[in-house]
């Protein structure tokens, strides 16, 4: 039985390397972004078309019937929406949502998480899951919840005021309560996500800061404000800017269920308002001409955001 043998390479001359063809060298450039692809395909379908066919239906006036045409109005619609009452009305409720809703994601979640960092052991995080739990709640619930305990016929909230000497009434349905109603249910929901993020920011700190500075003689006051604070900077930024784009989003199926934005529009929002142009009134048109300033207006917020980001975060590197 014989075996061939490669011929062996001449002292001295080094093996000549193996150049990729042109073929090999196109499918290496090209394999990332195969990987890719299914996520930009998703993006296509789910974001960028629906976008694009909404931009394209609010220069019409339909009324959603499929048998009913598509009628062309030009600006027309971009003109009535601009107009109209209640969108001023819903703008001027979704800046003071924001605005509250800032207590329950930025301050209330640092006050607890710089607290609950000081506790040792499983403590620790038996206090942030209790915190975390009512973000698991889904919204439908938590509003079903909160409507038990706000009932004005034997509620646990109106009781205990009572007892108190405070009539609270029906809240859901008080002009200067109902507003008020919401932003405490969302708020009780997304304090714990905003205590997750800033735990998260707060284990990403090298100890050995603060730890030179009480070497120092630096009070854990001084620590935390003159440390922690701005090296927690990146995290406190990345929230306020998930609850400027995203607070009207959380609080509409709270209005949805407990309020329907009433009462005379006073805890409607800029998504509720589109739910009711285009869902309520059948008016397609004018709901797309809606989202579609919404987008370019917090699109516009969004990028002046990440551009001062910069000036406002602290990194230590």
């Amino acid at each position: 039985m014989f075996v061939e043998v490669p011929a062996a390479t001449p002292a001295g001359h080094a093996e000549t390397p193996t150049v990729p063809s042109r073929a090999g060298r196109v499918r290496r450039g090209l394999a990332p972004y195969l990987y890719l692809l299914p996520a930009v395909v998703l993006l296509i379908v789910w974001i960028y078309k629906p976008l694009g066919e909404t931009i394209g239906l609010s220069f019409y006036k339909w009324n959603m019937v499929p048998t009913s045409p598509k009628v062309p109005v030009g600006m027309d619609n971009y003109v009535r929406v601009l107009s109209l009452p209640e969108l001023h009305q819903a703008l001027r409720n979704t800046i003071v949502y924001v605005l509250a809703f800032m207590v329950f994601s930025l301050l209330l979640p640092m006050v607890v998480a710089l607290l609950s960092n000081r506790v040792a052991g499983r403590w620790k995080t038996l206090y942030q899951a209790l915190i975390f739990v009512p973000f698991l709640i889904t919204p439908v619930a938590g509003s079903a919840i909160w409507r038990w305990l706000f009932n004005p016929e034997g509620g646990t909230i109106p009781r205990m005021a009572a007892t108190l000497g405070f009539e609270l009434g029906n809240v859901f349905r008080e002009p200067g309560l109902a507003m008020l109603g919401v932003v405490l249910i969302v708020g009780w929901q997304m304090l714990g996500f905003g205590v997750l993020v800033i735990s998260a920011g707060l284990a990403g700190i090298n100890p050995d800061y603060a730890s030179a500075a009480a070497l120092d003689g630096a009070s854990q006051a001084t620590i935390t404000r003159k440390i922690t604070l701005p090296l927690l900077s990146p995290t406190l930024v990345f929230l306020g800017l998930m609850t400027i784009l995203l607070g009207a989003q959380w609080a509409y199926p709270i209005i949805d269920i407990v309020t329907q934005g009433g009462p005379s529009g006073a805890s409607t929002n800029i998504y509720y308002l589109l739910y009711q142009f285009g869902f309520q009134n059948f008016d397609a048109g004018l709901s797309a001409a809606a989202g579609t300033l919404f987008f370019l207006g917090f699109g516009l917020i969004a990028v002046v955001f990440v551009r001062v980001s910069d000036r406002l975060s602290f990194y230590d590197n």
